[in-house]
């Protein structure tokens, strides 16, 4: 007879002998699911003639269906973990002792459930330091239970703070200090907790050194004149850095900008001298055009001699309209011509 395959799968050697029973050994179970039956030489009398059974010591058989006790177990027991994105059993039993507490404490657990939260407020529940579902909770009326849940409100106003004055070295090099004005309001209440530490403190920390930053580009010039675009630019870097954390920022002013005394008298010497010179330029400019006036009002006096008669005589006017003890006698022009 042919020996089996050794790439068999499927492999029983049994033989029923001329006593006809079934075989007796002992199995063993290993890893793999492949049972091994040793036969017992002990149970069956030897023979002259050696069957297929005694010249095999162990048969092997391959059943996929069949698992161990072993790997049973690890994957009844895996069906029991816990969720790591939910409530695992501890907390289960945790809530359920707190829920059977309340309704046995019944009405007087109501004052420790029952809370309230401001119209410009919202409340943030965790469920033994886990953030609950659902949202921030509020205005109003919401539930929770004592000893579980722990609740933290968020303001939702919008919240202005001064950036303290941080001297600055500008491009021009030029030593100033600066301070401004920040307004900003949570939009995500859970985000405000959950992702920093404290959002205002930071946000503060936060508009101090974008102040810094943006006018460190700045001349003195651009400074002094253009604050809007200071304020603008700030104003993007800032939400955009703090959108993670739940909050928006509505509006930046720079608020006072100050110069060193030194700087302050070279800037205001030269101011004054410019305005002397412009001061000049004016006066130049008006008896330039005093004198063309006055060159074509004598030819218009030369072409008619009453004119200058007519002159004369309201100068006197003019001179008697004033009040004062000036003695005028009137004189011929061309008396002096003798």
């Amino acid at each position: 007879m042919a020996r089996p395959d050794s790439g068999q799968c499927l492999l029983e050697c049994h033989e029923d002998s001329g006593g006809g029973g079934d075989l007796e050994g002992e199995e063993r179970m290993d890893t793999l699911g492949v049972r091994i039956v040793e036969e017992a030489s002990s149970s069956r009398r030897p023979s002259s003639t050696p069957s297929r059974t005694s010249m095999m010591k162990k048969s092997f058989r391959y059943r996929p269906n069949r698992r161990s006790t072993v790997i049973q177990f690890k994957q009844t027991f895996r069906s029991f973990r816990a969720d790591p994105t939910g409530p695992g059993p501890c907390s289960l039993i945790l809530t359920g002792v707190s829920l059977l507490l309340i309704i046995i404490t019944m009405p007087l657990s109501l004052i420790l459930c029952i809370k309230v939260v401001q119209e410009y407020e919202r409340a943030v529940i965790f469920r033994l330091g886990r953030l609950r579902r659902g949202g921030a909770k509020g205005p109003g009326i919401f539930f929770v239970i004592p000893c579980v849940d722990h609740f933290r409100c968020v303001d939702m106003r919008t919240v202005s703070f001064d950036v303290p004055p941080q001297e600055i070295l500008s491009r021009d090099s030029v030593t100033v200090t600066v301070d401004a004005v920040v307004y900003f309001n949570v939009i995500t209440a859970e985000l405000a907790l959950c992702s920093v530490d404290d959002f205002s403190h930071s946000t503060q920390l936060l508009a101090a050194t974008t102040l810094r930053n943006v006018l460190g580009t700045k001349n003195l010039s651009e400074i002094l004149s253009e604050r809007d675009t200071i304020s603008a630019v700030m104003k993007a870097a800032l939400d955009e850095a703090t959108d993670p954390w739940g909050v928006a920022v509505e509006r930046v002013e720079v608020k006072d900008v100050r110069l060193p005394v030194q700087l302050q008298r070279a800037m205001a010497a030269e101011a004054e001298a410019a305005r002397e010179a412009r001061a000049k330029v004016i006066a130049a400019e008006g008896e330039h055009k005093a004198s063309s006036a006055l060159a074509q009002a004598a030819l218009v006096i030369e072409e008619s001699p009453h004119a200058l008669q007519l002159r004369y005589l309201q100068t006197l006017n003019s001179i008697s309209a004033e009040h004062n003890s000036t003695i005028i006698f009137p004189m011929p022009i061309n008396f002096a011509n003798f």
